[in-house]
């Protein structure tokens, strides 16, 4: 009467009993099969919708970013539910924050928005131990609450500090974007809108406002015009010596 049962247990112990094989591997590469038994059975798996021939980007022109113009970093704060009268960075979290960048030797100024790169190789992913941070299938990199320990070291490993860990307790929460205490968070590219067929909520305040800095868009499709942009202009990723493959791309730095 119980065999479906014993036989999903005996499942669920043959795949710890995998990973336990390759401990000198998972010395080396932390959280490694954790990660592939998170994507397999995350909602946000492929099985959701996410598929790998899309490759979620999003192109910034920094000559279209005015410095001290927030657009982005309000609509995010608003869509996200992220409370945005913290301004202590070791009590609140941001998804996204605005970098006023000088040359020293020709005075030019840019003003860019940063967030997470939704790297293709994405150093967070490779040291979490219980693989909460994980990349679905489409590129986006994303943080489950659920498994994850509030260790930071994916903060630790995030080159561009696009990563928070939410000390305070949480009210007036998106239901849409699950949110925890003692857990780590960074920009989903509003996952819950993409998912819908939306426009993540930083990029559409852009557009509305007129501004027109960000573009996002399947870098995988040579037709999409984040990809035909790409191909015409100048484009910059943040550390491209690091060699990460990087969902966000600058064009005027």
């Amino acid at each position: 009467m119980n065999e479906p049962q014993d036989k999903s247990r005996r499942g669920f112990i043959g795949a710890v009993a995998v990973g336990t094989t390759g401990l000198g591997v998972a010395a080396l590469a932390p959280g490694l099969h954790l990660i592939e038994v998170s994507q397999a059975n995350s909602p946000n798996a492929p099985s959701s919708g996410a598929s790998s021939k899309v490759r979620w980007g999003m192109l910034i022109d920094t000559t279209k970013c005015a410095s001290g113009c927030n657009d982005c970093v309000k609509a995010c704060a608003t869509e996200n539910g992220i409370n945005e009268t913290v301004k202590d960075a070791r009590q609140g979290s941001q998804w996204i924050r605005k970098i006023d960048l000088k040359e020293p030797k020709t005075g030019r100024a840019h003003s860019l928005p940063m967030m997470c790169q939704h790297c293709a190789e994405p150093p967070c992913v490779d040291v979490c131990p219980t693989g909460a941070s994980m990349k679905r299938a489409d590129g986006i990199v994303l943080v489950d609450r659920h498994i994850c320990i509030g260790c930071r070291y994916c903060m630790l490993a995030c080159p561009y500090k696009a990563r928070s860990f939410v000390h305070q307790p949480l009210t007036e929460q998106n239901p849409e974007v699950p949110r925890g205490q003692g857990c780590v968070e960074s920009c989903t590219f509003c996952v819950q809108r993409i998912d819908k067929g939306l426009t993540p909520a930083c990029v559409e305040t852009c557009t509305k406002a007129g501004h027109n800095a960000m573009l996002f868009g399947d870098l995988n499709d040579p037709n999409s015009e984040i990809s035909r942009s790409v191909a015409q202009a100048t484009t910059t990723q943040v550390r491209a010596d690091l060699k990460l493959n990087l969902g966000v791309r600058y064009q005027g730095i």
